[in-house]
């Protein structure tokens, strides 16, 4: 399958096109991004022919991985879908609801295939976990602390612009929803509230009963940094593995996932409708962080 990359930063040149390039049922034809300078410096380390149209690379590829802001994938995404494009996209896929059923519509009316790379799906051993877990029944709650720093100096995201405005719910929520609702089901409420920094916390109500908490921060100070991911039922718990596998490889794998032929309607647990989810309710928890306060922080209205 001929692919083309939409972006040029650490993300796209570490993980998208390392594990493009060396993808055997796969060929790099193509980079495309908002400078072309950087294009082409990505291009020529990759073999790939640089663009500077993004439409021109549509029309020579099959497929194209996005390692670009949200809200630039979601406008780009809806343009390749109309092209036939296969998506393979990044997480959260776009910053509305709105801009997510875009893309859902022009996957839709293009046919084509889509995924979202939520890491932890395509890790083997933690997708094996998350396996394991789906078949045992009796799930009630589930807990995922992600505590980071990103925004310090030779971090390779510390100049990520959305991420510095988004912060932690938005860049690494979706990675916790992506474990949370195959195991709990969708959700029917949210309420979050505001940490030190950009922490976050968010509990959601399941359309099952369950309940689940998340908690988040990607200004987390020394001693409070590590990641925890439970999930709890009536007589057993257990705890997400660390991932065994790096992401290249996990890419690889979603990749592979892209790629594989399916009778009917192609469609995948990952694909753009989980993303969509994945985007409404993050959209609902920020609603929630900005509804105003009165003098002793109590809603109003």
């Amino acid at each position: 399958m001929r692919f083309g990359v939409l972006g040029t930063g650490y993300w796209a040149r570490q993980t998208h096109a390392a594990a493009l390039t060396a993808h055997p049922d796969v060929d790099l034809v193509g980079v495309w991004g908002r400078s072309l300078a950087r294009a082409t410096e990505l291009a020529e380390a990759v073999g790939a022919q640089p663009y500077e149209r993004v439409d021109d690379m549509f029309a020579d590829v099959d497929a194209v991985a996005f390692a670009v802001p949200p809200d630039v994938q979601a406008d780009l995404a809806v343009r390749a879908a109309t092209r036939g494009c296969h998506l393979l996209m990044d997480k959260p896929v776009a910053f509305t609801g709105g801009d997510a059923d875009r893309i859902v519509a022009a996957v839709d009316r293009g046919g084509v295939r889509s995924l979202v790379f939520f890491t932890a799906r395509f890790a083997a051993n933690q997708a094996d976990w998350l396996s394991d877990v789906q078949r045992r029944s009796g799930w009630n709650s589930g807990y995922v602390r992600m505590y980071a720093s990103i925004f310090e100096p030779g971090n390779p995201y510390a100049q990520s612009e959305w991420r510095r405005s988004r912060g932690a719910l938005w860049d690494i929520g979706p990675h916790a929803l992506s474990i949370l609702l195959p195991v709990l089901g969708p959700v029917t409420r949210v309420i979050a509230d505001h940490g030190l920094g950009d922490t976050v916390t968010v509990v959601l109500h399941h359309e099952s009963g369950a309940a689940s908490t998340m908690s988040l921060s990607l200004t987390a100070p020394p001693g409070s940094r590590g990641s925890t991911w439970q999930l709890f039922g009536q007589d057993h718990q257990t705890s997400m593995p660390e991932a065994t596998t790096t992401p290249v490889e996990a890419m690889g794998a979603c990749i592979s996932a892209l790629l594989t032929e399916q009778p009917g309607r192609w469609h995948h647990p990952c694909d753009v409708r989980l993303g969509r989810d994945v985007v409404r309710i993050l959209e609902a928890a920020d609603v929630f962080l900005q509804r105003p306060l009165d003098s002793r922080g109590q809603p109003v209205g």
